[in-house]
């Protein structure tokens, strides 16, 4: 029995193709999004809420690593144009400046990654969610050391987006991802500000892939049980 429940629980988390987190307080300056390791392909489910939101993320890595830094919007109502600008801040980088309103860590230097004109879809089959691509840049990191990655919208648009970092596929993340998606796939009008975990009302996107993520859920806390 337990084979099956283990061989069940590696189809499915291996089906994401990434560990899927959210952002279910806001991200700020001084209490970035720590990534544990931005070589593991990782999505933070994300939004920004009012219009002078910047989100944060922040990440250690070694001189010569390849990073993937990439940004998709939910292919939700409203969302058509919401491309937040995205920039990559630390010890090596140009002397390039974030808006005023982005903070910058003295001595560090900045990347600004900015969305395309030309959006593509991409279609996720574990949940049947479609996504529109806006920035995805493989960045060498000049220096050891830590850096920060900020999210913000020059517009004030408000909106979600999944901010994804690595492309090394790692089984992992949030074990309430099939519950939380439903309630993340809402506009942010409907659901209330920084409700990405907001799963009260039934919402009609999210395929069966969230179903056996549930099955997933419940495997991990049965075999956690039998330790």
């Amino acid at each position: 029995m337990w084979t099956i429940a283990i061989l069940i629980l590696m189809l499915v988390t291996g089906a994401t193709a990434h560990q899927p987190f959210f952002e279910d307080v806001d991200i700020k300056a001084d209490d970035p999004w720590a990534v544990e390791d931005p070589t593991i392909s990782t999505a933070i489910y994300a939004s920004l809420d009012v219009p002078d939101d910047v989100d944060y993320y922040s990440f250690n890595a070694t001189r010569g690593q390849m990073i993937l830094l990439s940004i998709v919007i939910p292919q939700i109502d409203g969302h058509e144009n919401f491309a937040p600008r995205m920039a990559l801040m630390g010890r090596g980088l140009p002397p390039a400046r974030p808006p005023e309103r982005v903070f910058k860590p003295e001595g560090y230097g900045t990347i600004l990654l900015d969305p395309p004109k030309n959006a593509t879809t991409f279609f996720e089959p574990f949940t049947r969610t479609s996504y529109w691509t806006r920035q995805k840049e493989l960045v060498r990191i000049p220096a050891d050391g830590r850096y920060l990655v900020a999210v913000w919208d020059d517009s004030g648009r408000t909106g979600r987006y999944v901010f994804v970092i690595g492309d090394r596929e790692v089984p992992g993340g949030d074990l309430a991802f099939p519950l939380k998606i439903r309630g993340y796939w809402r506009p942010l009008s409907e659901a209330g500000q920084n409700a990405s975990q907001n799963a009260s009302a039934p919402v009609p996107q999210p395929g069966p892939g969230a179903a056996a993520a549930s099955i997933c859920i419940l495997l991990a806390f049965l075999l956690r049980r039998e330790r």
